[in-house]
């Protein structure tokens, strides 16, 4: 089953199929994931926990999902984290972790749910690109962080083949209003053989 489901959630093509397909997941997203070695949130967790100094800084977990990244980011010391995901369901299944300070309920039709300048730090662990959010979701992020803000993220191995992932990152950086503190190819579910690479990177 735990295979089925990943197979399918890279195929999902709008976002109503998508928000339809977490709501069904949620009871069984966290032990399909652990079956599989989810790697990414703890990558992201101890990658991010290197470059602040102050673990109490505010962190805005951006399609928390069930709260696996939030839990990984409180493991490596975070204190004040924030979560943000379409799924009532998954929610659900974020609050019984106790690491949120607060979750919302993210609006599909709402271009910009993170406001401008609102975060220090924001993540988005395997939430941009294939099966989940679209490529652009990347520079809503940046925007929503305030200046010299971070915002940790990762793509997976079916996101890294898209047209224009990479692309996306690159515009921000090659313009000069982002720096890339971090960049790592690594484990994500290892018994899929997928893997990830997990970014770091901070607004100028």
């Amino acid at each position: 089953m735990a295979e089925k489901k990943l197979d399918d959630v890279y195929g999902l093509d709008s976002p109503e199929a998508t928000m339809e397909f977490y709501e069904g997941w949620a009871g069984s997203y966290d032990m399909e994931l652990a079956e599989n070695g989810y790697a990414t949130p703890g990558r992201c967790a101890r990658a991010l926990r290197k470059r602040v100094q102050d673990p109490a800084t505010p962190l805005l977990d951006f399609g928390c999902g069930t709260g696996l990244s939030g839990a990984a980011f409180a493991e490596a010391g975070f204190t004040t984290i924030d979560g943000m995901d379409p799924s009532e369901a998954m929610l659900d299944r974020a609050r019984e972790k106790d690491v949120y300070r607060k979750l919302d309920v993210m609006d599909l039709d709402d271009p910009a749910p993170v406001a401008p300048e609102s975060y220090p730090i924001i993540a988005a662990v395997g939430v941009i690109g294939a099966g989940a959010a679209p490529l652009s979701t990347f520079g809503m992020l940046m925007e929503g962080l305030q200046r010299d803000g971070l915002l940790v993220l990762s793509f997976n191995d079916h996101t890294l083949n898209e047209p224009g992932a990479k692309a996306t990152l690159n515009e921000w950086l090659d313009l000069g209003a982002a720096r890339l503190l971090f960049s790592e190819h690594g484990p994500h579910l290892p018994k899929e053989g997928l893997e990830s690479t997990v970014y770091v990177i901070e607004k100028a």
